[in-house]
């Protein structure tokens, strides 16, 4: 799994697109965003599909649909602070038993 930090903007690229959003996504993976608020700069993390349909990952996505809703633009933003997304992916992926990148 992949951490860093998310750019707040980007030079070059389209329009209304930072450079991370534009970087390749290893298949089986999903981009998500966690922390830095509405619109500020956050942790952005690759996040395999197989642990979507963990409880503890599940609930995280009901805050986010509950807070942004299903049309969300981008990167998926989930609304709680990048250390308690780090501790329920961790914890997702001991359960399904994949180990860390």
């Amino acid at each position: 799994m992949v951490w860093k930090r998310k750019s707040s903007g980007g030079a070059g690229g389209s329009p209304g697109r930072g450079a991370d959003e534009e970087e390749k996504v290893p298949r089986g993976h999903v981009p998500m965003v966690a922390g830095g608020g509405g619109g500020g700069d956050g942790e952005r993390v690759l996040v395999p599909v197989r642990l979507l349909s963990d409880p503890c990952v599940a609930e995280l996505l009901d805050m986010a649909a509950q807070r942004y809703g299903y049309c969300q633009p981008g990167v998926l933003r989930v609304p709680c602070d990048a250390g308690h997304f780090r501790r329920v992916v961790d914890g997702a992926m001991q359960r399904c038993g994949i180990s860390p990148a």
